[in-house]
């Protein structure tokens, strides 16, 4: 949630520079490894699976951003995966020439994952990728779904990490209590899913401001670096949005959630005509009301190296 799109070069030109050295080769898909639980199951294998997906999903992106290893890729993705990062083609083989070429320009890169949540075959990574060391590098959310134990399907949005911002707080910090990067309890997860996709509705679909007053706590920490701290910083950015795009239309298209932690993925378009933006938001929920809020914009590009768009 923003009234503003910040530029995101940095990220966006070394994926460019990289992804004119990819090819795409699509297979036939490999068979899921017989030690992973199907997606129905409930109880511990449904947990056990949750956690499978987190830690494959942070090896693949650590391995192949970081180290360029391949290996990854054949372990984990499918052959016939699907990308909706704009810069990239389709398929396992483009992802591992991707990860080769930004692991040889940038050498000393680093995936910073600071919290990673899972929700039936999705899982949601938010991040600091940091090419150069000593930049402040840019804020990422990727979105993965999972097939047969493997990865088919990626989405993103990046955002370069400004050197300010309003409300005093960083792009990725907890700030709400307890202070930890990990998602609460499973069993919280289907009520704060279900708050946070009303307040969505009705603040960001239907343009309600009183949503806020509805669904935020007292004590509300926000991470857009252009909207200000508290109830009041987000009720007076969001009605100055709204006021600036009167004909704005938010179309939620998937949510993640795991505990405390619920993160929409959707299109903004702030005037008919427009490309318009890609964003994920993500919510803490504390004790039945939102509490801290990050998010991450892309500009949607006029061209993409796929056919699937950005959602």
């Amino acid at each position: 949630m923003t009234t503003t799109a910040p530029a995101r070069r940095t990220l966006a030109t070394a994926l460019m520079a990289a992804a004119a050295l990819t090819a795409v080769a699509v297979v036939p898909a490999a068979a899921a490894p017989a030690s992973v639980a199907p997606a129905h199951q409930v109880g511990y294998g449904d947990s056990a699976r949750l956690g499978y997906q987190k830690s494959v999903a942070v090896k693949v992106l650590k391995g192949v951003f970081e180290r360029g290893d391949t290996s990854v890729v054949d372990r984990f993705v499918r052959p016939d995966y699907i990308q909706h990062n704009p810069l990239a083609p389709d398929g396992s083989e483009a992802l591992k020439n991707l990860g080769t070429a930004l692991s040889q320009q940038f050498p000393d890169a680093e995936y910073d994952v600071k919290r990673v949540i899972s929700d039936g075959d999705l899982v949601l990574v938010h991040s600091n990728v940091v090419l150069t060391p000593g930049t402040r590098g840019s804020a990422v959310f990727d979105i993965f779904r999972f097939q047969g134990g493997k990865i088919a399907e990626h989405w993103d949005t990046a955002q370069e990490v400004p050197a300010t911002t309003v409300n005093g707080n960083d792009m990725f910090s907890t700030e709400s209590w307890p202070r930890t990067n990990k998602p609460g309890p499973r069993w919280l997860t289907a009520y704060n899913k279900k708050l946070v996709t009303a307040y969505v509705d009705q603040l960001l679909v239907k343009k309600d401001l009183s949503a806020v007053d509805k669904y935020v706590g007292s004590e509300y920490h926000q991470h857009n670096p252009n909207i200000a701290d508290g109830v009041t910083g987000v009720k007076e950015g969001l009605g100055a949005y709204f006021d600036a795009f009167p004909q704005l239309k938010v179309s939620p298209k998937r949510v993640v959630a795991e505990g405390d932690l619920v993160a929409v993925h959707s299109h903004y378009v702030n005037a008919p005509g427009e490309r318009g933006q890609a964003i994920i938001d993500l919510f803490r929920v504390r004790h039945g009301k939102i509490v801290e809020h990050w998010d991450v914009i892309q500009d949607v590009p006029e061209n993409s190296a796929n056919d699937n768009t950005m959602f």
